[in-house]
């Protein structure tokens, strides 16, 4: 008999405990009590619908945290014949209950959790694990979305040593959570063992079923213009800014940068005292170049400055589409080209034209070799962006 007593008074709801319980979790997850105490709710009468077959939509949870009680109701209309036992209750009995009751009244009979099955207490208990689990990933994807199109710093879990993909660990404020990065989306010949630290772009956050996919990447040219914000205070400040980039991660990056102010030089900015402010940019990016040019609204005189750090004689604008040919010394030719044509190729993908190079000294194309030597740069860079 000492054993029932005791399993009976188990079977109780403590509800000190339960508002206690919840009160931790916003504590320790920082999931708020109103969205527990609703999930507990459908969890609870989940549970009660289980155990009772054609209950429909009449059960209902009191939780009130003030007075500490948590009571269950089911809802009982008052009829002569009774069809359904779970939805309805004879007048007869009802009035037992409540001596005012009359035909079409609805009752509210309280339900004690003691009532509750194995089977109920068990469903009860994953629905409100999913409902944490559901929180949990919600607040994480709030906090990564917010850092969509930034740096965050990572710590490296695992690197697989197939494929060398790696593993990464990604703190935000409270919140954590782990990432992947490709090959694809890492710089070749960067060398990386578990235990590192390393800065990656957030490209985008995704909801997915296992929780928030966060996509990042060490050569997404975003990444060298969030690296400059940090390192440039006129930039941050709006006072310079980064109008375009063009890069071929681990080999070289163009960046285009204006100010409004005629007094501030942007070039000069980003360049910072002795080179300090670039050369950290560069550190960072494990030695790669980086270009830094001045924009301008003219397209010859932008285009030009693009071409770096080959000299340009002049820049002609084509008829057709955004394109041009720059004119360029005999002995700049290779250097306006770059190896296997990356100068060229960046500088288009920088400003967004077409660029015919050709020699001081080479004779004015045809119309038709024209247009083919305009366009072979860009596709060749579209080539690379895909």
């Amino acid at each position: 008999m000492a054993k029932k007593k005791i399993a009976a008074k188990n079977m109780e709801l403590d509800a000190k405990e339960f508002f206690s319980a919840i009160s931790d979790i916003e504590r320790e997850k920082g999931i708020p009590k109103s969205y527990m105490l609703e999930k507990i709710t459908l969890a609870l009468v989940s549970a009660y619908k289980r155990d009772h077959e054609g209950i429909t939509d009449n059960v209902i949870v009191d939780a009130n945290e003030e007075t500490c009680e948590v009571r269950m109701f089911v809802k009982k209309d008052v009829v002569e014949v009774v069809d359904n036992p779970h939805t309805e209750i004879s007048l007869e009995e009802a009035q037992r209950a409540l001596p005012r009751a009359q035909l079409g009244d609805v009752l509210r009979i309280e339900i004690k959790p003691k009532n509750f099955g194995r089977i109920a207490a068990q469903t009860a208990r994953q629905v409100i694990i999913q409902g944490m689990r559901e929180a949990e990933r919600g607040m994480i994807f709030d906090e990564f979305s917010a850092k969509e199109h930034e740096i965050l710093t990572g710590t490296v879990t695992r690197v697989d040593e197939r494929s060398g993909a790696l593993s990464i660990r990604l703190t935000s404020g409270s919140e954590f959570t782990d990432a992947f990065l490709s090959t694809g989306e890492q710089v070749k010949g960067e060398a990386v063992h578990e235990g590192d630290r390393i800065r990656v772009y957030v490209v985008e956050v995704r909801r997915s079923t296992r929780g928030p996919q966060v996509l990042i990447s060490r050569t997404h040219p975003g990444l060298v213009k969030r690296l400059f914000e940090l390192e440039v205070p006129e930039i941050y400040d709006g006072t310079v800014e980064i109008i375009s980039t063009a890069r071929e991660a681990g080999s070289r990056t163009k960046l285009a940068v204006w100010s409004e102010d005629p007094n501030v030089d942007p070039i000069g900015a980003c360049v910072g005292p002795k080179g300090q402010r670039v050369n950290a940019v560069v550190e960072e990016l494990q030695g790669e170049k980086v270009d830094i040019i001045k924009f301008s609204e003219d397209p010859a005189e932008y285009v030009a400055a693009a071409l770096a750090p080959a000299d340009v004689l002049s820049v002609i604008e084509l008829e057709e589409g955004k394109s041009c040919r720059a004119i360029v010394p005999d002995d700049q030719l290779s250097l306006a080209i770059g190896k296997e044509g990356q100068n060229a190729r960046l500088a288009a993908r920088l400003t967004g034209y077409k660029i015919d190079i050709r020699p001081a000294s080479a004779p004015v194309p045809s119309e038709g070799e024209m247009e083919n030597q305009a366009t072979s740069f860009s596709e060749q860079a579209d080539e690379i962006e895909e």
